[in-house]
This record gives structure tokens, C-alpha cells and sequence, in this order.
């Protein structure tokens, strides 16, 4: 490569220190396999610049962007990454062992590959007996494979991409947008190519309760009506799929019971609870945002919740 460092990884922050420090932890002992990493946290407005959870690690730099949304954030990052292969994850994630060797490994053996979306697991408190919604996330929050084998992107939770690629595709969209799908879309309509590596592992606390997984559904929501607004969806479509959405668990039957990421009866029950409570959610709100019109508010402070 033509830096010092094999791999630039860019991590967005927004008031929640004691994840950034785990995050940075996990990343440090990456180094003994994967070579010299440069990691750039991006402050998105916090209370206070997590200066004490970025100490103690060498090749840390800390900056801010005021400009509201990880969008912004993650693109500060990577204007400013001087190596060759960019990496992005949240602050709230813990890479697993192997997950820098893989990605520069693979992207330095394959060089037809411009993009890679690693896989993302949930982070459980207790590892043997997951929580209804640590198990309902693990199914299907994160469904990285299939974004990426079947949509052509990737959650910027975990993903990586050649530094002349990114710039040639351009920035991520800002907090109006859904920045991974609306950049992927964008990266496969210039042709470059992605590719799934599940040895790329990272893990991520699930949410903690109802509302706060409903707030993250708002957004996607929202979003997805945005472009009805705009002319690219019918309503009448738009209310299929609502009448879609509240029957899905059904179809989700099967998946449930043969997946191997949740193991046990109980698991498997729990999980199928919260996924009906959630599509429910899901398909009320698509209903009320019909009644309404109005998308713009449940976007706009998604990610300013801990201001509050």
C-alpha cells in the first residue's frame, strides 16, 4: 500500500463514551495481527469531546463535525483517512478477533472486490440466555448478508472500501437520508462491486427497550415514505405494503425456527413475541404516516435522543 497504515477506521461518536472506549479497546488488539491502524473518531456534537475515552491509544485522532448525523460524520473521517482501505463502524461496536486481518487480507487477495460488508452480531449480556429483544436483533436487525448479497450495500456499522472508491462515489447523504442504502445504491450504479465477508465480525449492544427500537423504525419509516412523497412509490403501493408488513411474521416462521444465530425453544419464542410487536409497530405507523403526510419530524432528531 502506499501509507504507513494498512487500514483507516472511521467512527462516528455522539454521547456515549464508555462504548467508544470499549470500541477502541477491541480495535487496539486488532494491531498485533492486522499491522499499523489509524483510527479517527468524529465527535458528532457531544456534551463533552470524548478526550478521556480515546486516551491511552496510540494512533487515535479526535476531531468534530457540528453538521448533525453520522453522514457527516463518517465523511469528515474519511477525508481525512491516508490509508488505502477505509473502515467504518459505530461507536457502540465491538470488532471481534480477526475482523482487520480479514478485511485487508481479503481486500489486498481480491482485488475485484471494491466493497465488503461485514457480518454484525448483538452483543448479550448474558451469552447463554439472550433477552426477547437481544434475540428478536440478532435475527433480524442486522441482516447484513442479505443487504449486501441481495441490495448491494452495507450497514456503515461494519463495512469497508477502497479510499479511491469512496471518493469516486462521493459522500454519504446527511440525517434525511439512509446514508449506507442511498451511497451503496450509488456505488452499484457506477459498477463497483461488494462482497460479504463473515469474517469480518462485530458485535453491538441491542436496544434496551421498546421505544427505543420503535424510534429506530420511525426513522427507516419515515424514510421510506419520504419517497412516496417524492414520486418514486404509489400510495396505493404504499398501503400494500403496509397490509405486508403486519402479516410478515407469518412468513418469518420458518426463519425463526431454523436460524442458527439464536439457539433453544425459548429464544426462538421470544423472538417471534418481539418481531410480531414490532411489525405491528411498523405497519400502524406506515398507516398513521398515510393519514398524516407528515415523515419530516420523526427524522430530524432521531439521533439527538440523548440531548433530551
Amino acid at each position: 500500500m502506499g501509507y504507513n497504515f494498512q487500514l483507516s477506521v472511521v467512527i462516528p461518536h455522539l454521547n456515549e463514551p464508555e462504548n467508544l472506549r470499549a470500541c477502541l479497546a477491541a480495535l487496539d488488539l486488532q494491531r498485533a495481527s492486522a499491522g499499523r491502524i489509524e483510527i479517527i473518531v468524529v465527535d458528532n456534537g457531544s456534551h463533552e469531546m470524548p478526550f478521556n475515552a480515546c486516551s491511552g491509544v496510540s494512533d487515535v485522532r479526535l476531531v468534530r463535525e457540528p453538521t448533525p448525523g453520522p453522514g457527516p460524520a463518517r465523511n469528515l473521517g474519511a477525508s481525512l483517512a491516508t490509508s488505502d482501505l477505509i473502515a467504518f463502524i459505530d461507536a457502540d461496536c465491538v470488532v471481534q478477533p480477526g475482523w482487520a486481518k480479514a478485511i485487508v487480507s481479503f481486500m489486498e487477495g481480491t482485488p475485484g472486490v471494491d466493497i465488503v460488508g461485514g457480518d454484525i452480531g448483538i452483543l448479550r449480556k448474558d451469552a447463554s440466555s439472550p433477552t426477547g429483544i437481544e434475540a428478536y436483533e440478532e435475527l433480524f436487525s442486522y441482516r447484513a448478508r442479505l443487504y449486501v448479497e441481495k441490495h448491494s450495500y452495507t450497514a456503515t456499522g461494519n463495512m469497508a472500501v477502497r479510499s479511491s472508491v469512496f471518493h469516486a462515489v462521493g459522500p454519504f447523504g446527511g440525517i434525511m437520508t439512509m446514508e449506507d442504502t442511498e451511497w451503496g445504491k450509488r456505488a452499484a450504479a457506477k459498477g463497483y462491486r461488494i462482497a460479504f465477508l463473515e469474517e469480518a465480525r462485530v458485535l453491538t449492544p441491542s436496544c434496551t427497550s421498546f421505544s427505543e427500537l420503535a424510534r429506530r423504525w420511525d426513522r427507516h419509516v419515515a424514510h421510506a415514505f419520504g419517497d412516496v412523497r417524492r414520486g418514486k412509490s404509489s400510495l396505493m403501493r404504499w398501503l400494500a405494503l403496509t397490509l405486508l408488513v403486519a402479516a410478515s411474521p407469518l412468513v418469518e416462521v420458518q426463519n425463526v425456527l431454523t436460524s442458527g444465530r439464536i439457539a433453544g425453544v425459548r429464544s426462538r419464542v421470544i423472538a417471534f413475541a418481539w418481531l410480531t410487536r414490532v411489525r405491528l409497530y411498523r405497519a400502524r405507523k406506515m398507516l398513521a404516516l398515510t393519514l398524516s403526510g407528515k415523515a419530516s419530524p420523526l427524522v430530524e432528531g432521531w439521533n439527538r435522543e440523548a440531548d433530551t
